[in-house]
């Protein structure tokens, strides 16, 4: 499982290709492509990148999908004993972000793009790896009739 943690907005996300996110914000009309460059960590399946504090290279692709408001905060203050009370509301400015892909040195490692290049990939692959369960399914014939 490929994902990113990223910086965007004045908040740290946890990121994955195909999914959506709600960030603050953003000055990106929607149907836009937006890149962000604030990679602070990358996993690819089991193999991990650390930023000092970013990572060199990396980059995070998307879509924005909608703005939108977040839901309805009450902001409360009260002073007991001096009739002191202050009711207040606040609904957040949001950007819908769909993530496209996880980049790496401009090669694209998780996301619509990858997925593209594996599936050219394996092909050669499958050919090899059927030649390998036929030599293994042999010598475990082999092993078997030499244990009889």
């Amino acid at each position: 499982m490929t994902y990113a943690i990223i910086e965007a907005g004045g908040t740290q996300l946890r990121v994955e290709p195909g999914r959506f996110y709600d960030i603050n914000r953003l000055a990106v009309e929607a149907d836009e492509q937006v890149t962000l460059d604030k990679v602070l960590f990358v996993s690819n399946d089991g193999e991990a990148m650390v930023g000092q504090p970013l990572v060199e290279g990396a980059t995070v692709t998307g879509t924005v999908v909608s703005h939108l408001r977040g839901r309805k905060i009450i902001v409360y203050k009260m002073q007991p004993k001096k009739k002191t009370r202050k009711k207040r509301g606040h609904r957040q400015e949001l950007t819908r972000v769909m993530i496209d892909a996880i980049n790496l040195n401009g090669q694209a490692i998780a996301g619509e793009a990858a997925e593209a290049a594996a599936k050219t990939q394996p092909a050669v692959a499958a050919e090899t790896t059927e030649a390998e369960t036929t030599e293994a399914a042999a010598t475990e014939a082999d092993v078997v009739t030499a244990d009889s």
